[in-house]
């Protein structure tokens, strides 16, 4: 009897064991409903505004800009800031921000969240926004907007929010990768993001992060360059480059990146690229045609 019930217990937590790998298999790296515009800073194309904008449901969709990356104390809707999204057609427009965890935390101050159809991060420093938003009632009306089926963007400091593994996250200066903040508000999850990367000859920055921390996927971003996220999936938009880090795929001899271009998707899942149909060129320009697909 007491073997019975030995290989029972066995069996069963087998079988949990079993569910909770299917689980985790099944769920999406970004958002299932919404989608992320994550942006890698000195954001100038206007598709990736308008991309943004129609997202939102257009022009009239109330929008949230969330400028709390940034070094002000106070801003206020009439923010100069705000000029580029009405240039780029958005007419609903409401600046949100505080450095208070309980004024982020009330009833009161997500009120517009509960509204908006699109919230837009600004640049700056990304612990900022962390140290305000992250694991209170903000932080999960985002999610809930993600769930309705809303857009969440941000450039520089508001596109490394969005992962779950926090670069650059360090208050004594941005150099360090891996700093004193390391939680990211987690909409892409197991997910590190950089920014500004060719600009800043960052590209090599993100391997001491996956390295250390094999399990994530590393993600950098050009400025005036993003990524469209829906689910698993997302597309490369914009004028540059974005660069994927991948612990467990090494690109012969001993590439630890490589490059996508507008265009491009990708899988997060199966960390899987397909590339657009035309002929793409790597940055250290390999032979004609080596980097045909």
């Amino acid at each position: 009897m007491n073997i019975f019930k030995k290989f029972g217990l066995g069996i069963f937590l087998l079988y949990f064991l079993l569910g909770a790998v299917l689980l985790i298999l099944a769920a999406d790296i970004g958002p299932s409903n919404g989608y992320l515009i994550v942006v890698g800073g000195s954001m100038r194309d206007s598709t990736i505004f308008k991309r943004f904008i129609q997202l939102a449901g257009g022009p009239e969709a109330p929008i949230v800009v969330i400028p709390t990356a940034g070094r002000g104390e106070d801003y206020d809707q009439y923010w100069r800031g705000l000029n580029v999204f009405r240039e780029a057609g958005a007419k609903n427009l409401t600046v949100l921000h505080t450095r208070d965890r309980s004024e982020a935390d009330s009833e009161e101050f997500v009120r517009p969240i509960k509204m908006a159809r699109g919230i837009f991060f600004t640049g700056g420093r990304q612990w900022r926004l962390a140290d305000s938003y992250l694991n209170t009632r903000t932080h999960r009306e985002l999610w809930a907007l993600l769930d309705r089926g809303g857009v969440i963007a941000g450039s520089s400091a508001g596109a490394t929010i969005q992962g779950s593994f926090l670069v650059r996250g360090d208050t004594k200066g941005n150099t360090a990768m891996i700093g004193d903040h390391l939680e990211g508000l987690a909409f892409l999850s197991n997910v590190a993001i950089d920014q500004h990367l060719l600009k800043r000859n960052r590209h090599f920055d993100m391997i001491e992060v996956i390295e250390k921390y094999p399990e994530l996927l590393g993600i950098g971003i050009d400025e005036d360059t993003a990524i469209v996220v829906h689910g698993d999936e997302f597309e490369v938009i914009g004028q540059g480059y974005i660069a994927i880090y991948d612990s467990k795929r090494i690109i012969p001899p001993n590439g630890r990146f490589y490059f996508l271009a507008p265009g491009d998707r990708y899988n997060l899942k199966t960390r899987v690229a397909t590339r657009s149909a035309r002929v793409m060129r790597p940055l250290n320009r390999v032979k004609e045609g080596e980097w045909r697909k």
